[in-house]
């Protein structure tokens, strides 16, 4: 979310310190630090993120703890059988049931997936921190 909504606005300031800093160099140390800030935000966002699934990992409910990847399940289903199932099914047998993929639908399926990545890999990271002496 952040990278969207930082983009263009970093974009637009490159342009505009490229058209009123004359000096090559301090423009690039400039355009640097612009970057190091937006990284960092995305960092935090991606810090966030993180630690919402590890709560959700962590709850007492079955749900809960299972509602996000029972429906990247639910996506992986959706795109083999787009992808994999239905043009095998329409080779052989004529026919085959594409279902339509918003592009929404794909945002969600990168963000899940990237939530599941950095969740894992925090909890592992959590778990590794607190049984070191």
């Amino acid at each position: 979310m952040f990278a969207a909504i930082a983009a263009p606005l970093i974009g637009g300031l490159f342009s505009v310190i490229d058209k009123t800093v004359e000096d090559k160099d301090q423009a690039g140390k400039i355009k640097a630090r612009l970057n190091e800030l937006a990284l960092s935000g995305q960092l935090r966002e991606l810090e966030a993120a993180a630690s919402i699934i590890v709560a959700e990992a962590g709850g007492e409910s079955w749900l809960q703890r299972n509602w996000r990847p029972m429906l990247m399940c639910l996506f992986g289903a959706i795109v083999a059988n787009n992808y994999i199932i239905g043009p095998y099914l329409e080779h052989f047998i004529g026919e085959a049931v594409i279902l339509d993929l918003p592009p929404d639908m794909w945002e969600l399926l990168k963000i899940g997936v990237g939530g599941y990545v950095i969740g894992r890999s925090t909890e592992k990271g959590v778990r590794a921190w607190k049984s070191t002496p």
